[in-house]
């Protein structure tokens, strides 16, 4: 397995492991309420996991093919102009991303030097959250990156030739 694929993996399982622990925190509400126990902030943690989460699946889902893509025109050009939209789809999401993921990173940075802080009981430092989304944008641009540079190799985009699983075997 190359490297990259095993980063992405490792989003995926950081992503599996916060969607655990919102599992859990909200266990944790519904078990407080039975005996009269208040879980401070369990919400907006579960929020923030709910957050990373989502962004760190961005690559590996992107990998399998499980975003939603229209087919509708591609499936209807010949194979050499096909290959010319996904080229030049490929290269507007790479721009995009890169745009999206130095956004993310400069939010974190900024939340850091501003000193920004949740607003709950429990006071969090806000660039501790945004990390994993930063961290879920630059997988995805990686992922992309790494989708773009195979096509323009003339292979056939791991997306269309991949349907779960199998995305992280070669």
């Amino acid at each position: 397995m190359r490297l990259l694929d095993k980063l992405y993996a490792a989003g995926g399982i950081l992503a599996a492991i916060l969607l655990g622990l919102i599992a859990l925190l909200t266990l944790s509400q519904v078990v407080g309420r039975i005996f009269g126990i208040v879980v401070p902030d369990a919400g907006e943690l579960a929020g923030y996991a709910m957050a990373g989460a989502t962004f760190l699946a961005l690559a590996p889902t992107f990998r399998s093919g499980g975003h939603i893509r229209v087919n509708l025109l591609l499936s209807h050009v010949r194979p050499g102009l096909r290959r010319a939209f996904e080229i030049w789809c490929l290269a507007i999401l790479a721009v995009i991303g890169a745009m999206f993921a130095a956004f993310s990173v400069q939010m974190v940075l900024d939340s850091h030097s501003f000193g920004d802080v949740s607003t709950g009981m429990i006071t969090i430092p806000l660039w501790m959250p945004q990390v994993s989304m930063a961290l879920g944008a630059i997988l995805l641009e990686i992922a992309v990156i790494d989708e773009f540079v195979s096509v323009l190799r003339g292979r056939e985009p791991r997306y269309e030739r991949t349907e779960g699983a199998e995305a992280f075997t070669e």
